[in-house]
């Protein structure tokens, strides 16, 4: 495989996203930028790997050393800017078993949303690698979710594969810097960072799921 670097730009756009990483039980809440995990698990579904299966396992080993930047676009109607909210929804699920193995007649749960939010993406890494993400994204094997199947992209994920950090940028946010927006970066030491996120997947197989922490700052946007 060439070592050749390349940079992967996406955008994610849709009424309603939501990026899980601390979800627990009956509350399944979201965070304000897309998740590790949920990107990796994007692209698997685009190449149609099984999950578990041997071919999810080295798709996710070839993710890990990728470095991921997230940015939150402001987006607006009729030159009016549209607020990004959170929403609960109130769910009800059917038939459901419990820890003893027993079957539950109805589970209540209650799951979180970002409406009306646009993210761009950089996936910074290995070039032949991203261009095979790249071909998985723009004909997917399988359907493509915000975080969840009731997320629906309204635009093309896939913006394309770039030979630089500038050009991918510039397919993203036009000729505005980055420091314009609010910014989510990965940070190889601890002391560098702000917060760690436990998404750094490892295992989607539901009976042996497994995440890593990746650390994180996040820089607010100065117009």
């Amino acid at each position: 495989m060439s070592t050749e670097p390349g940079w992967l730009a996406l955008r994610l756009e849709g009424p309603l996203q939501s990026w899980g990483f601390d979800s627990q039980y009956n509350r399944r809440g979201t965070g304000l930028m897309p998740t590790r995990s949920a990107l990796a698990g994007l692209c698997c579904a685009a190449l149609g790997a099984d999950r578990g299966s041997a071919r999810e396992v080295a798709i996710l080993a070839d993710f890990t050393p990728l470095r991921m930047t997230t940015i939150a676009i402001p987006r607006s109607v009729h030159g009016r800017p549209l607020p990004v909210r959170r929403l609960q929804d109130y769910h009800t699920v059917m038939a459901t078993r419990t820890a003893t193995g027993a079957t539950k007649d109805c589970h209540i749960t209650y799951r979180h949303y970002l409406a009306d939010a646009s993210f761009g993406v950089l996936l910074e890494g290995d070039g032949s690698f991203l261009a095979r993400l790249a071909d998985g994204l723009r004909d997917p094997r399988w359907g493509l979710w915000l975080g969840r199947k009731a997320c629906i992209p309204t635009a093309p994920v896939l913006v394309g594969v770039f030979p630089t950090r500038a050009a991918a940028l510039q397919s993203l946010l036009g000729e505005c810097p980055l420091s314009c927006f609010t910014h989510q970066e990965e940070v190889a030491s601890f002391a560098d960072g702000q917060d760690s996120l436990p998404d750094r997947p490892v295992s989607f197989l539901a009976s042996r799921r497994e995440f890593l922490p990746r650390r994180v700052k996040t820089v607010q946007g100065v117009p």
